[in-house]
């Protein structure tokens, strides 16, 4: 099971919130871009998913109102 350090995914003051949705979105791009290919999948889309935001293959664009309420708190 993959455990990567946050602070990496964090970087560019992106919030969790932000990230953990983000993240969602993309395992379920990659399970559907698997089926239409008809490929079975080995790895889980998550792990993937997470693994193309570190290596910065996936960019997270948040909204600026995500921005101001996340420093509010």
């Amino acid at each position: 099971m993959m455990n990567p350090d946050l602070r990496l995914l964090l970087q560019g003051n992106i919030s969790r919130y932000s990230l953990v949705t983000a993240t969602a979105k993309r395992a379920r791009e990659i399970v559907e871009e698997a089926e239409e290919a008809g490929e079975i999948m080995e790895e889980k889309p998550i792990s993937l998913a997470i693994e193309e935001l570190l290596n910065h293959e996936y960019r997270i664009v948040e909204p600026d109102e995500i921005r101001k309420k996340e420093g509010q708190e």
